[in-house]
């Protein structure tokens, strides 16, 4: 069986299901008693081995099975867990991850078969205590066929309801030679895909003879509407043993029983017509079963014995190949385009058609909604990547030997899927830094007044067409002097611009790259890589980010960031002959300025603005182009914004708001900081979109 087809299925799910693990073992951590989590946790793993198996990957189940085997015995109460029990896992999860990057990479597992932690989890197995009395049932096969012949489990074989016509094809198999046996079939009660087993014992049975009926239906056994115990009567020439030992290899099968049936007493003459009708069926039954269905009663029953239907499960997700959504969102934004095209075409022909113009205004809202629709497809929760975040810092508390806590909201809220797969390097970064960075040991914590379980919070929430991730710490805050000395001694800034510089100036330093303030290189931190990568991913997603420090109280890193990036509100503007779109989520004002306003400081224009001082910055000079504006008259400056920080950009004229398309330069122009992107206009004119964050 070729099973590559479904490799990026078995990525994504084995990817869920570490995170579930990473999750559950760590409130097991907190909460060593709670047996919903031991299940969960015992669930997650059986999940992985059988999916890890069915994909060929052996050491990869072979991990699982071992670490399902701790807890088959957790969940029994033969093994208490301990603290080092929670370390071992997490290096189980770890080596399980290394399996699934192999698999991803190389769609192989590779050669580590992880030999020292399975024999830390056969260690805890083997080190269970001896005061046990009894032996735990393990999550293994039974090793042995169980032949029962009581007369209770024969009479519960024999109350079965039998239709005539089973009792006549019954009888007739009998005559011929056959075995009639009837059989119980127990699944552990661990098994999570109970349905799946019985069609597999059906099928191993249908191998060696016919099943003439089943208990529950097969309608409910297909439904899962069974608790662990279903049982069969069965026809065969095959011996009893020989029959129960093809049950008993089915895995997750607790125990298989069975013993010579008892033919119910019926009026064999009345069903004699229906008799080849009824073998007829029988035999349709096993081709079913070959097919992939599962027998049942109602196939052998007579026709006027008619099974209500189950209600069907609707499956109400999908999943889709995100290069699926980007061809999708590029066909959106064609049509958005084309739309725009219309809206100049009706424009310039100043045309008085009614029906026309109520046309474009439909096309205009079916777009509008089309776009939506598909952002809201595209949008996923940022609890994809933060999940993990909790695991990490309870590493580094053992790393950093500091006490600490993560306290997470707004998990909930949605992103861009490309800005959610682009936000967890800044983010992680972020919080090493409040952890290795931020808080003080618990010593200076408790010499401050402050409890010795620092605190690291990331908050997220939606602001307009925009997210901000928050994440602040109660700990030490930047010492401005300390970043300023260091700044000094790296020659990054001399002492006279020192003196000049706000705390604000002095705290964006450390966004330099290679600029650290640690004095000793550590595995967490001290290269001074880090906060310069966060400052550029975020603005490579035209994103901002800024800092609110306050010395022995704490940091806050506040992350702004759009909640899409295709398609975009702007503004039109012309400098020379050309036109350029600028964000309207970086807008904050448009205004008329008189050139005499103009002031300088520090020979550099700017402007006095309802009492705050903008620098002003004159886009025909930054772009090299020649203003057609004449210098005498008003200006027309738009006020841009940055975290707290304002600019006046120049500009010659305002052609309006306009929906655009951002489409990517490419990487052949890709050093052109300044440009973000290019949009087509609806007279199919090429227009540059400025990062109004460059600008600063």
């Amino acid at each position: 069986m070729d099973v590559s087809q479904y490799l990026e299925i078995f990525l994504d799910e084995s990817k869920e299901h570490l995170q579930n693990l990473n999750t559950q073992i760590l409130e097991l951590e907190q909460d060593s008693e709670n047996m919903d989590t031991v299940n969960e946790i015992f669930r997650a793993a059986h999940s992985l081995k059988g999916m890890a198996g069915t994909m060929g990957y052996k050491r990869m189940q072979n991990l699982t099975h071992d670490m399902e085997n701790v807890f088959s015995e957790v969940r029994t109460g033969a093994i208490k867990v301990r603290a080092n029990m929670i370390d071992i896992l997490f290096q189980c999860l770890d080596a399980l991850e290394g399996y699934v990057s192999s698999i991803q990479e190389t769609s192989d597992e590779g050669t580590n078969d992880n030999a020292p932690i399975i024999k830390l989890l056969n260690d805890i197995l083997n080190n269970k205590g001896n005061d046990q009395a009894e032996e735990t049932v393990k999550a293994e096969p039974i090793t042995e066929a169980t032949t029962v012949s009581d007369s209770t489990a024969t009479m519960r074989w024999n109350e079965l309801n039998l239709g005539s016509s089973e009792k006549v094809v019954l009888k007739a198999a009998k005559e011929k030679g056959n075995h009639i046996y009837g059989i119980t079939v127990k699944i552990q009660e661990s098994c999570i895909l109970k349905a799946a087993r019985a069609f597999l014992v059906f099928k191993a049975l249908e191998e060696h003879g016919e099943i003439i009926v089943s208990n529950p239906s097969v309608q409910d056994i297909e439904d899962e509407k069974f608790e662990q115990e279903f049982t069969l009567v069965y026809v065969t020439k095959v011996a009893l043993d020989e029959i129960l030992k093809a049950v008993k290899n089915v895995s997750e099968i607790a125990q298989a029983e069975g013993g010579v049936m008892d033919i119910p007493e019926g009026n064999a003459e009345e069903n004699q017509t229906n008799e080849s009708e009824d073998v007829v069926q029988i035999s349709q039954t096993a081709v079913a079963v070959s097919e992939g269905s599962v027998p049942s009663k109602s196939a052998t029953a007579p026709k006027d014995k008619k099974q209500t239907p189950a209600k069907p499960v609707v499956n109400r997700t999908v999943r889709v190949d995100i290069e699926k959504l980007d061809v999708l969102m590029n066909l959106v934004s064609e049509l958005i385009i084309a739309k725009n095209s219309l809206v100049s075409a009706s424009a310039v022909e100043d045309t008085t058609n009614t029906a026309f113009n109520e046309q474009i205004e439909y096309l205009e809202s079916v777009t509008t909604n089309l776009h939506e629709s598909v952002m809201k497809v595209r949008m996923v929760p940022i609890e994809s990547v933060v999940n993990k975040f909790p695991r990490m810092i309870r590493d580094l508390s053992k790393n950093l030997n500091k006490k600490m806590e993560l306290y997470m909201s707004g998990e909930e809220t949605e992103l861009d899927r490309t800005v959610v797969d682009e936000i967890g390097d800044p983010l992680m970064h972020l919080l090493r830094n409040s952890a290795d960075h931020g808080l003080e040991t618990a010593e200076v914590r408790r010499a401050r007044g402050k409890n010795e379980v620092g605190s690291i919070f990331l908050d997220a929430y939606q602001d307009g067409n925009n997210v901000i991730i928050e994440v602040r710490d109660d700990g030490n805050g930047i010492d401005v002097e300390a970043v300023k000395q260091k700044a000094i001694e790296r020659g990054t800034i001399t002492t006279d611009q020192a003196e000049n510089m706000t705390d604000k100036d002095i705290i964006d330093l450390l966004f330099l790259p290679s600029f650290s303030t640690a004095k000793v290189v550590s595995d967490v931190s001290g290269r001074g890589v880090g906060l310069d990568v966060v400052r550029s991913k975020i603005e490579a997603l035209s994103g901002e980010v800024e800092v609110k420090s306050k010395l022995g109280v704490g940091s806050t890193f506040v992350i702004r960031l759009p909640l899409t990036l295709a398609i975009i509100q702007a503004l039109m503007v012309v400098v020379g002959n050309e036109k350029y779109a600028i964000s309207l989520g970086s807008i904050q004002t448009i205004e008329d300025i008189r050139p005499e306003d103009i002031k300088q400081v520090q020979s550099k224009e700017v402007i006095n603005l309802r009492g705050n001082v903008i620098p002003i910055v004159r886009l025909s000079d930054v772009l090299d182009i020649e203003s057609d504006k004449n210098p005498e008259e008003n200006m027309i400056v738009v006020i841009v914004k940055k975290g707290e920080k304002f600019a006046g950009i120049v500009v010659d004229e305002l052609m309006g708001q306009q929906e655009i398309v951002i489409k990517s330069l490419g990487k052949y122009i890709n050093k052109c900081k300044k440009i973000s992107g290019a949009t087509i206009l609806g007279d199919g004119e090429v227009a540059l979109i400025l990062d109004a964050n460059s600008l600063f």
